[in-house]
């Protein structure tokens, strides 16, 4: 017989959880038995204990048991995606129908932003008539006949996660790596995917900045995906400049669409092929190259069906701002800094953001990056092109630019970074 106060204190003492204890405290809490002090201390003692990798596959499977599984049922290879979420991370929208349209099936189930982060979904709905609410048998039906579906997570999936993840982030215990991973892991697993792609970002702009933490939460999560027979894979991408030009929700879509038509910003292309070559091997479809399915514009023609299968209209103008706000140069010289976190917020003071689960965001609001670090500028030269519905929020994203933003002479001009890719991880 198993008491919550026991589990706490095994755990508080340094002691590894066993599979039964994790599964009937992660149950009983689902359940409402176990009240939400005494998830909040057990969250606490795994922050500060941690768990090994045998008990974080543990936890995450009991997360999974506390709901269903999708039951996808579609004759082509399934994979999914995953991005810890960063600024002008948009690769969702231009990866799922390039993949699609070299044959495998895309599940991806998305998210909403918040802070400084945007959310897939925020950015599909810019579309007029896009819905994100679909069915389980909607799912499998747009799987079948587009190859993709991009949409908001069934209720039933993972809900202990849900729940939990309310409340560490009111307990202090988000960044916890075990719990990071098994609440990303859960509810990718739940999805039924056959394999996953993991887009691990580090950098200012990133949940993890540091690059060893990034890489040992990929790790951390390659190996879930093993424990619960799931192929995964995990790049380690960079993520302390904006990636592409456009930041926000109708600025992404757009730059997106440039993408699926053979254009866009090169560090798009890159990580969209990068990612589809991953999804593509793991799918069985190593063989495919989808360099040329991108660069023809045939991945576009499953992105118009994808987005009329969910009442979208994908040759609808896309949502324009009140107001527009450009940003130029002060001086002479090399843009040297354009942070991504300093970008990102101040798209989020915009519109294009949220500040709390539910609030309502602005289709139009978003940057548009007319310069990237490495380029020459001159004085006055545009730099940036700020979009909003409310002008009274200009200012405050001004604010948090300036400290963004720095230019230098020629003669200090900074070394080439070292690109978007900067590991592969595997099992």
């Amino acid at each position: 017989m198993h008491t919550v106060v026991d589990v706490i204190r095994s755990k508080r003492d340094g002691q590894r959880l066993t599979a039964e204890q994790i599964d009937w405290v992660v149950d009983a809490y689902t359940r409402e038995v176990v009240a939400e002090e005494q998830m909040s201390a057990l969250a606490m003692a795994i922050f500060l204990r941690g768990m090994d990798a045998a008990e974080t596959a543990d936890w995450t499977g009991a997360m999974i048991d506390s709901g269903e599984r999708l039951d996808l049922r579609v004759s082509r290879p399934t994979v999914d995606k995953h991005s810890t979420g960063g600024v002008g991370d948009k690769i969702t929208l231009p990866l799922a129908p390039l993949v699609a349209a070299c044959g495998a099936a895309v599940p991806q189930l998305s998210g909403r932003g918040l802070g400084h982060t945007g959310g897939t979904l925020d950015k599909l709905e810019a579309i007029p008539g896009w819905r994100a609410e679909l069915s389980v048998e909607e799912i499998n039906r747009q799987l079948e006949r587009v190859g993709a579906v991009v949409c908001a997570a069934t209720p039933t999936l993972a809900p202990a996660d849900r729940k939990l993840y309310a409340l560490r982030d009111v307990t202090g215990t988000v960044e916890s790596i075990p719990l990071i991973a098994s609440s990303i892991m859960s509810k990718k697993i739940a999805e039924g995917a056959g394999a996953l792609v993991l887009d691990v970002k580090t950098g200012t702009g990133a949940f993890m900045r540091e690059r060893e933490q990034a890489r040992e939460l990929a790790r951390t999560m390659v190996r879930i995906g093993a424990a619960h027979g799931v192929a995964t894979t995990a790049l380690l991408t960079g993520m302390s400049v904006p990636l592409g030009n456009a930041v926000g929700n109708a600025v992404e879509v757009a730059e997106s669409v440039e993408v699926l038509r053979g254009g866009g910003p090169a560090d798009v292309v890159e990580l969209t092929l990068a990612l589809a070559r991953e999804m593509l091997a793991a799918a069985g479809l190593a063989e495919v190259d989808p360099a040329p399915m991108l660069a023809s514009g045939k991945a576009y023609e499953t992105w118009c069906r994808m987005i009329s299968a969910q009442g979208g209209d994908p040759e609808a103008a896309l949502p324009t701002p009140e107001h527009t706000r450009v940003v130029t140069a002060e001086s002479d010289g090399v843009l040297a800094t354009l942070d991504a976190y300093a970008v990102g917020v101040a798209a989020w003071r915009l519109g294009a953001g949220r500040t709390r689960r539910g609030e309502r965001v602005q289709a139009a609001a978003g940057i548009r990056c007319l310069a990237k670090p490495g380029d020459r500028v001159r004085a006055g030269q545009p730099l940036l092109e700020l979009h909003t519905d409310t002008p009274d929020a200009v200012p405050a994203a001004l604010e948090v630019l300036r400290e963004g933003l720095a230019i230098t002479g020629t003669q200090d001009a900074p070394a080439a970074g070292e690109g978007v890719l900067l590991e592969t991880i595997r099992e």
